[in-house]
């Protein structure tokens, strides 16, 4: 074992989780200045990629404040991409015996890349409305592997059996896929708004306003279902309570935010700001998802009198 490899951890330690955690918010604050050139007409502020200009790799003063918000958020993405890359480092020593944080890092690290080429293609083709929405789903799946990497490294490895009964996880699944359904509607409708990254960029086509009330919906649901989650979890007294009333929070949070911009003409800190939230609400649901199994030995001194009678 050389001298390097000696220095990394061989247990889940602090730079593991200091470093997990850098990573989470990062992943999170990309999304915000990825809004933030939107939000701004800042889209083609720097008309090429992977340069800034033909000629240059940083914005040139004839670009103004727009290329070096556009320029600010690539220069992001080095830094979420470095942060990616620590992570994976931390976790090679310990990647036998924690084989699903190897995995998530790995996932982080190939996702960053990927979103990188997202982002060049969104520049190349004008700001395609609907490649900005995937390139907006790709930085909100990777807020939830990273959310998915902290809450592991957090639990023993091992065998892992439900926590919560078979309906309660059934009812968590469902929310989670009409979370999925609002977020992608989201997306629609926003790629039908007035907030297109640049004055020249196409839009989807569809009807924004009827887009807002379709949006909605699921939103809605989604808020109904998790009430039902924090009063049988309340009332059962799962493992999963304090999740569920995080979740609810976060989701009254988003309504408020959600309500206030479709009513108030759009205002682009609002809708930035819910941006940032769907994706914090994606990431909680992930934990809650993530809270229903627990390792099979955090049951173990529950069930311990049973097997004491049985051995008497």
């Amino acid at each position: 074992m050389n001298r390097f490899t000696a220095w990394l951890p061989d247990r889940i330690d602090r730079r593991i989780r200091v470093f997990a955690w850098l990573s989470f918010l990062a992943e999170t604050i990309i999304i915000g200045t990825g809004g933030a050139v939107r939000l701004t007409g800042s889209g083609l502020g720097c008309p090429t990629w992977p340069t800034c200009t033909a000629d240059s790799l940083v914005p040139t003063p004839e670009m103004g404040i727009h290329g070096i918000i556009e320029f600010g958020n690539r220069t992001m993405t080095g830094l979420v991409g470095i942060l990616a890359l620590i992570l994976f480092i931390l976790v090679w020593r310990i990647r036998r015996e924690r084989r699903d944080l190897f995995v998530l890092a790995f996932i982080v690290g190939a996702g960053v890349v990927a979103q990188a080429i997202v982002g060049g293609i969104t520049v190349w083709t004008g700001l395609n409305p609907f490649i900005v929405g995937f390139h907006y789903v790709s930085s909100l799946v990777l807020v939830c592997v990273t959310a998915a990497f902290i809450v592991r490294m957090r639990q023993e490895p091992g065998p892992r059996e439900r926590a919560v009964p078979a309906w309660f996880a059934g009812l968590v699944h469902l929310t989670s896929g009409v979370l999925a359904v609002s977020i992608v509607f989201g997306i629609l409708t926003t790629g039908a708004g007035p907030h297109s990254g640049d004055a020249d960029a196409g839009r989807n086509g569809f009807d924004a306003e009827l887009l807002e009330h379709i949006h909605a919906w699921p939103g809605y649901a989604m808020f109904a279902l998790t009430i039902v989650l924090v009063v049988a979890a309340a009332r059962l007294r799962l493992p999963v309570l304090r999740w569920s009333i995080v979740l609810l929070a976060v989701e009254l949070v988003q309504i408020g935010i959600g309500l206030y911009q479709a009513r108030n003409g759009l205002p682009p800190l609002f809708v930035g700001a819910h941006m940032v939230i769907a994706a914090l609400t994606a990431a909680t649901m992930t934990v809650l998802v993530l809270r229903l199994k627990r390792p099979v030995d955090a049951a173990a001194p529950a069930s311990a009198p049973h097997s004491a009678s049985a051995a008497a």
